[in-house]
């Protein structure tokens, strides 16, 4: 049966598409089997369901490919707070995701999912990782059900392990790993009740083991990206958000995570990784050509102090660049709107970057160098701030004075001391040549007093000294 929906006169419509064709005057759409047939200035059809969209701006659905529902009730959780991320993951989604029970569970999934829905969300890629043997409820069944009842394409990235941590150790048995042949022939079930090959299918699983050099062993890995394919389903997992995993797992492994990756069959175009903050430019050059995508989540990377991924440069290499939310316990929220303004805000602030940055500065180590740079920033060019031919000289002994001037009034602490004048200065023979009162003897003192204007007297009076109340980092 064919369903035919009608959006009419919408205030804008915003296509996603580029440049000048990022608008579409409208202002209907009409909407079959849930695709859309036309826009335009449209008619309504015998028996079709209208919607008045006066005053609305149509755009369209995110697509948020990397999330964990069941953190939604873990938000603001103190232990976490300003924890890096294996501390975090002790601290909060491990520490409390024993506890959770079916209700719970589905009451988490519902939070988040219309967390998504109030920010424009159409599709949602959760990674769920709570599994463990004899499980009492259906943690699959519960997240599928829930995005039905909203109307969400929902894409199930079945995670779980079948390893045990060092941050692990100890655990309850909610937290126990599964074996390699239950993990698998659990994928191969939900894959034959939920998996919808279509083109336009709202359900869809994915094999996606918590992450690879810390979840299965290498050989269980191969295992994993083979039966996946098979079945005809993609593969994702978490990869190098952290200095840390890059450093252990070339300890493990003796290659990068992305090498590891790469040897083990888990790159390509039915990839795609979330976090990618820490990678070396071969990976990223692997990463590229393979056409492996990511899930880029910058609100939760800077929440745990992991880092800003380098999108731009993975984008040019030929990666196929996406956006998650990641979990609320590490990012307070499910909205895509804050997602995407955050990727932006963060990318505007690493271009240039800061190996340029700090390249230049190095390069421009001198004070006069970096007075250049600050005459460049107001505008006066190049040429000025240095000395040689052609160049007009600065007026430093002003900018001296007024340099003394200012710093008498901080505290003593900050005032630079002043240099004693010697006679070596200018010369044995042009200092005796000089006026009693104006010549100093070999300690810095004058032999007679000068009188000095009530001015300069102010002027170079020294000020009281009194405690600096000023607290330095370091």
């Amino acid at each position: 049966m064919h369903t035919s929906r009608l959006l009419r006169n919408a205030h804008a419509i915003l296509t996603g598409l580029p440049q000048q064709q990022s608008r579409h005057p409208g202002p209907d759409i009409r909407v079959v089997d849930g695709l859309i047939a036309e826009i335009g200035k449209l008619e309504p059809k015998p028996g079709e369901e209208i919607v008045d969209c006066s005053g609305c701006v149509v755009y369209p659905a995110w697509v948020n490919t990397h999330h964990h529902l069941f953190q939604s009730l873990l938000k603001d959780a103190a232990a976490g707070i300003n924890l890096p991320l294996t501390a975090w993951l002790a601290a909060t989604p491990y520490r409390f995701r024993q506890h959770m029970d079916g209700d719970m569970f589905r009451l988490a999934a519902r939070i988040g999912l219309i967390e998504l829905v109030r920010s424009g969300t159409g599709t949602v890629a959760d990674h769920n990782y709570v599994y463990y043997p004899d499980m009492p409820f259906d943690g699959s069944a519960i997240l599928f059900d829930e995005a039905d009842k909203l109307g969400l394409r929902f894409v199930l990235c079945r995670g779980g392990q079948t390893k045990t941590r060092d941050l692990e150790q100890g655990l309850p048995k909610a937290l126990k790993p599964e074996s390699y042949e239950q993990f698998l022939a659990s994928v191969e079930k939900d894959v034959a009740r939920f998996h919808d090959p279509s083109p336009n299918a709202m359900r869809r699983m994915v094999m996606a083991p918590t992450t690879p050099p810390y979840s299965v062993t290498p050989k269980e890995l191969i295992g994993f990206a083979e039966a996946a394919r098979k079945m005809g389903i993609r593969l994702h997992s978490h990869l190098s958000e952290t200095v840390g995993y890059q450093d252990a797992v070339q300890g493990m492994h003796g290659v990068s995570p992305v090498r590891f990756c790469a040897d083990h069959g888990w790159t390509g175009p039915d990839v795609w990784f979330a976090h990618l903050v820490k990678l070396d430019p071969e990976e990223i050059d692997i990463l590229g050509k393979s056409g492996t995508g990511i899930a880029h989540c910058p609100q939760s990377n800077g929440r745990l102090g992991s880092g800003i991924a380098a999108v731009a440069e993975q984008e040019a290499a030929g990666m196929k660049i996406s956006i998650g939310v990641d979990g609320a316990a590490s990012n307070e929220a499910a909205d895509m709107i804050s997602e995407t303004h955050a990727a932006w805000l963060m990318q505007r602030a690493l271009r240039p970057s800061r190996q340029a940055q700090i390249r230049r500065w190095r390069q421009g180590r001198r004070r006069g160098r970096r007075h250049r740079r600050g005459r460049g920033a107001l505008g006066h060019g190049g040429r000025r701030g240095r000395h040689g031919p052609g160049r007009r000289r600065p007026h430093r002994a002003r900018a001296g004075r007024r340099h003394r001037r200012l710093f008498a009034r901080r505290p003593a602490l900050l005032r630079p001391a002043r240099p004693r004048h010697r006679p070596g200065r200018l010369g044995r023979a042009a200092h005796a040549a000089r006026p009693a009162c104006q010549r100093q003897d070999d300690r810095g003192e004058r032999p007679h007093p000068r009188r000095r204007s009530a001015r300069a007297r102010r002027r170079r009076a020294p000020a009281p000294s009194r405690p600096c109340s000023i607290k330095f980092p370091y």
